[in-house]
């Protein structure tokens, strides 16, 4: 009984929330057109964001392709299908696990960063100073985060995904005597803009999500210097899982375009 009852609250706080970010994504929205705009801030967020991240998403991407081609390389020799290396491994990176993984490593990253900066600002009574004093602390804090996460995000992708052709490329030369333009010129040849233009769109979802449950998280903190961890540590965790169900939206769309 006991048991029941707790899956009952957990279920009830797990609606109470989603309703809680809808809310706060439909205040973004509105504050996002309306002027005047945070150009400045806006920028200094791209910045942290994508400057701050770029090395983390590098070394990623590097590793992704190092290991994929070396997991997959030995079945492929077995089955006398290696020439299709470069085609499978390039369509793979682009079209699923780039984005992912990069979304993911980002979620950490971006995610955790708002929910402990946004956090520590409610907790000192920032944000309500800057209440008091005329400002909007949601145009100037939250919708700069939320849009550089949306825009940086994809340039963070692409990154991620030269890279790890790059490394799996590196493989390739090293194990299969294969030359770095031969492989990207097979990658290339083999990717169309089927694969490129929905992993590109999903991944600005991506950002949004993670700017969108980090900004949240920390906005709505509770008082205390222990909310601040707490919205840290849930703001990756609800982004993540956030992360699993846009691609699984975004998957099951380009099946049924793909289809028509």
């Amino acid at each position: 009984m006991a048991f029941t009852v707790q899956i009952i609250h957990k279920t009830k706080e797990f609606f109470i929330e989603i309703g809680d970010l809808s809310y706060f994504a439909i205040r973004f929205f509105k504050q996002a057109v309306r002027p005047p705009f945070e150009f400045k801030e806006l920028l200094k967020q791209c910045y942290q964001v994508g400057n701050r991240s770029l090395l983390l998403v590098m070394a990623t991407g590097f590793i992704i392709g190092l290991v994929l081609t070396l997991q997959t390389r030995p079945t492929l020799i077995e089955f006398g299908a290696v020439s299709w290396m470069p085609n499978m491994v390039g369509i793979s990176i682009v079209r699923e696990v780039g984005p992912v993984i990069t979304a993911l490593i980002c979620s950490g990253r971006i995610a955790s960063g708002f929910g402990a900066e946004l956090g520590s600002m409610r907790v000192t009574e920032q944000i309500d100073a800057m209440e008091v004093s005329g400002t909007n602390p949601f145009k100037y804090l939250v919708v700069t985060r939320i849009l550089a996460a949306t825009l940086m995000l994809p340039l963070l992708v692409i990154f991620g995904d030269l890279i790890a052709l790059f490394g799996s490329s590196l493989v390739e030369f090293t194990k299969g005597n294969v030359s770095f333009r031969l492989y990207f010129n097979t990658v290339f040849e083999a990717l169309s803009y089927g694969d490129l233009v929905p992993a590109t769109i999903k991944s600005f979802f991506f950002g949004f999500v993670i700017g969108l449950t980090g900004c949240y998280k920390g906005y709505n903190t509770g008082r205390g210097t222990a909310g601040v961890g707490i919205a840290a540590n849930t703001a990756v965790v609800m982004a993540s899982l956030l992360l699993f169900v846009v691609d699984f939206i975004a998957v099951f769309v380009s099946d049924i375009f793909y289809e028509l």
